[in-house]
């Protein structure tokens, strides 16, 4: 993806947030997730229904990178199986971590592929898979 394609991504998602609303409904997993070196601090909030990702909303305060990063993360994983949930996280995180992945599968998270270069950021950018794997194996382990 080109830079300035992937800036404008990164940007627009972290200026209009998809989902960023709070959660009053106990059907939904909560998640806290948060980086211990910066501000980033995220509530996630799935409603799990018959094995999939029915929405997914969050709250919090942080960075432009995680914002856009969760922002996308759910544009990309509402109606999904868990299955292919985790081989969206999966995929992810191996294009953050410079390991194979298939770009086919992440869309608006190809964003996020120069990331790997500074360290630090790449922590903002995978924080929301993070919450979401938490509740992903809390719902699962029920």
């Amino acid at each position: 993806m080109d830079k300035d394609l992937s800036r404008e991504i990164i940007l627009e998602n972290f200026q209009n947030p998809y989902h960023k609303e709070e959660v009053q409904d106990e059907h939904y997993v909560l998640a806290n997730t948060r980086n211990p070196n910066c501000i980033d601090n995220l509530d996630i909030n799935i409603l799990f229904e018959d094995d999939k990702i029915s929405d997914i909303k969050f709250m919090g305060e942080a960075c432009a990178i995680s914002t856009a990063s969760t922002s996308i993360m759910i544009k990309n994983l509402i109606g999904k199986t868990l299955e292919e949930a985790k081989v969206y996280v999966q995929n992810f995180e191996n294009m953050c971590n410079e390991e194979e992945y298939d770009p086919d599968v992440l869309k608006e998270g190809l964003a996020f592929q120069d990331i790997y270069k500074q360290n630090n950021r790449k922590n903002c950018a995978l924080l929301p898979y993070k919450g979401l794997m938490k509740a992903i194996l809390e719902y699962e382990a029920k």
